[in-house]
C-alpha cells in the first residue's frame, strides 16, 4: 500500500479534487461490437437509459465511446462514430449530472462531442492516432486521459509483448505527456492510463497493478481500467466478461491500494461499494 498524491482537475463545469476519494468513471459503449457490452446499448434508447443507471448507481464520470478498440477491431469512421455519439449526447444534455468524458482516437470526434457536452478527452492511444486531439484538449481546456496501447488494436494481442512492460508503458506514457505539453496542455489536465489489456500479456496486465506506483511516479493522476478484461477470464477459467464481477472487484481494490485516482468499470454500483470500502482501509493506513 502506497500513499496517493493529490491533484485538482478543473472541467468546464466543476473541479474534481482527486486523491482524497477514488473517482469511479462508467463505461458506455455505444457500439455493436465492443467486448463486453457490444450491442448492449447501441440504439439511443438505451444508451440513454444505462447512462442514467449509471448516475444513479454512484459514477462520478461517464465515459462515453462510439468505437470499439478491443482486440481484433477494424476501427470505425469518424462519421460512423459521431452517429453513435452525438444523438445521445444531445439526449443527455440537462439531463446527466455527471461530467461525460469521450472515448475517441480521432480529434474531430473529441472537437464535435465536446461542442455537445463532453468535458473529458480519453485518448486510448496516447496521441499516437491522432496527435490533434491535445489542441483541441488545451482550446477548450478539458482534461485529458493519455493511455499507453502497445500497437494497433487489430494486432495488439498478436504482435510479441515487451519484455519489460513497466519500462515499455514508462516510455510512451513520456512519450504522450510531451506530444500534450507541447501543444500547450498544461500538466495540471493530464491524466495518465497503463492500458490494461492493449497490448499485454495476461501475466502483464498483473505487473501493471501490482507495480503501479512507478508508473504514479511520473507525477499524474492514474486512471486505470480492469473492468471485465479478457485476463481475468483467462484467470477465472474462461468466465465470460458478465460474469467476471468478482475478478473485476479484485483488481479496482488492488489498484486503489496502488494508488490509482480513478477506476473505469462496467458495474457501477457493485464497483462503488468495492471503492468506498477501499478507500477507508486505504485512510486508515495513512
Amino acid at each position: 500500500m502506497v500513499g496517493r498524491r493529490k491533484f485538482r482537475l478543473r472541467l468546464p463545469s466543476r473541479t474534481f479534487d482527486l486523491g482524497e476519494r477514488t473517482l469511479v468513471m462508467g463505461v458506455l459503449n455505444v457500439t455493436p461490437d465492443s467486448f463486453s457490452d457490444g450491442g448492449k446499448f447501441f440504439d439511443s434508447k438505451s444508451a440513454i437509459a444505462a447512462a442514467l443507471a449509471m448516475e444513479a448507481g454512484g459514477a462520478d464520470i461517464l465515459d462515453i465511446g462510439g468505437e470499439s478498440t478491443r482486440p481484433g477491431s477494424e476501427g470505425t469512421s469518424a462519421e460512423q462514430e459521431l452517429g453513435r455519439i452525438l444523438p445521445v449526447l444531445e439526449a443527455l444534455a440537462g439531463l446527466l449530472k455527471i461530467p461525460i468524458s469521450i472515448d475517441t482516437r480521432k480529434a474531430v470526434v473529441a472537437e464535435a462531442a465536446i461542442a455537445a457536452g463532453a468535458e473529458i478527452v480519453n485518448d486510448v492511444t496516447g496521441l499516437r492516432a491522432d496527435p490533434e486531439i491535445a489542441a483541441v484538449a488545451k482550446r477548450h481546456r478539458v482534461p485529458l486521459i493519455l493511455m499507453h496501447m502497445r500497437g494497433e488494436p487489430r494486432t495488439m494481442q498478436k504482435q510479441p509483448f515487451a519484455r519489460n512492460a513497466v519500462r515499455d508503458v514508462l516510455r510512451g506514457l513520456k512519450r504522450s505527456i510531451a506530444i500534450a505539453r507541447r501543444a500547450g496542455v498544461t500538466k495540471s489536465q493530464i491524466i495518465i492510463d497503463p492500458g490494461i489489456g492493449f497490448g499485454k500479456s495476461f501475466d502483464q496486465n498483473y505487473e501493471l497493478i501490482a507495480r503501479l506506483p512507478e508508473i504514479a511516479r511520473l507525477g499524474f493522476p492514474v486512471l486505470i481500467g480492469t473492468s471485465r478484461k479478457g485476463f481475468l477470464g483467462k484467470t477465472l477459467d474462461g468466465k465470460p466478461p458478465e460474469e467476471r464481477i468478482w475478478g473485476t472487484a479484485a483488481t479496482v481494490a488492488a489498484s486503489i491500494l496502488a494508488g490509482a485516482h480513478i477506476v473505469r468499470v462496467h458495474d457501477v454500483a457493485e464497483m462503488v461499494q468495492v471503492a468506498r470500502v477501499t478507500d477507508k482501509v486505504f485512510a486508515a493506513a495513512r
